[in-house]
């Protein structure tokens, strides 16, 4: 509570109102993702659109173009769990697992990704954190899509995402926005875990 009320009298709530926003947004859509329900894209919508505005003045570049790809990803993957049931299915999307061919594919995709990014961002914008913000971007492509697709093992790639964007934002003093990504990390592991027994639920059926 005496954390709440100095914040209120420096005027750091007045100043960062939007980053917490955000900050409660994503941990809804977080919320709903593990929990296997279709708000998570509506509340991904809309934290994305605040973070755009958020990483816009903090220089991350690669991170804002990331937040508007999840603004096109979230209307893809709530038209895919609204309407990729098959008739005669269950109508809940089952979760899969991660293909030997989709992980080739989606590593190369990163590799080529993660460096055009970096050296887009190094050459040409005035970004300090070049390489960590290219690499977040390029991770997080590749483990929203693949939450599109309810693939289980886009939670593991989270896991290493979010450590990453912890040392980042915290370099940048965005302090919200580094306890948000603690929690997402302990959560991945918790969603992974969640995933997994509904995977093994839809196997033994």
């Amino acid at each position: 509570m005496f954390i709440v009320i100095q914040a209120l009298e420096s005027g750091w709530l007045a100043d960062n109102y939007i980053e917490i926003m955000g900050v409660v947004t994503s941990l809804v859509y977080l919320y709903f993702s593990v929990k296997q329900r279709i708000w998570l894209w509506p509340f991904g919508i809309l934290s994305s659109g605040l973070f755009v505005y958020i990483f816009y003045h903090t220089k991350f570049y690669a991170g804002m173009s990331l937040q508007a790809y999840y603004l096109v990803i979230s209307t893809y993957g709530w038209y895919h769990w609204t309407h990729g049931v098959k008739e005669g299915d269950s109508p809940q999307i089952p979760v899969i697992r991660l293909t030997h061919r989709t992980g080739l594919l989606s590593a190369v995709f990163f590799i080529v990704l993660f460096i055009a990014a970096a050296l887009i961002l190094d050459g040409f914008t005035n970004s300090d954190v070049p390489w960590g913000d290219s690499f977040t971007t390029a991770g997080s492509i590749i483990a929203t899509w693949m939450l599109a697709r309810k693939i289980l093992e886009h939670w593991l790639l989270w896991v290493i995402i979010d450590g990453v964007a912890v040392t980042l934002y915290l370099y940048k003093g965005m302090y919200p926005t580094v306890l948000l990504y603690l929690v997402y990390t302990v959560i991945a592991i918790v969603g992974f875990y969640q995933w997994r027994k509904s995977l093994i639920k839809n196997l033994k059926q």
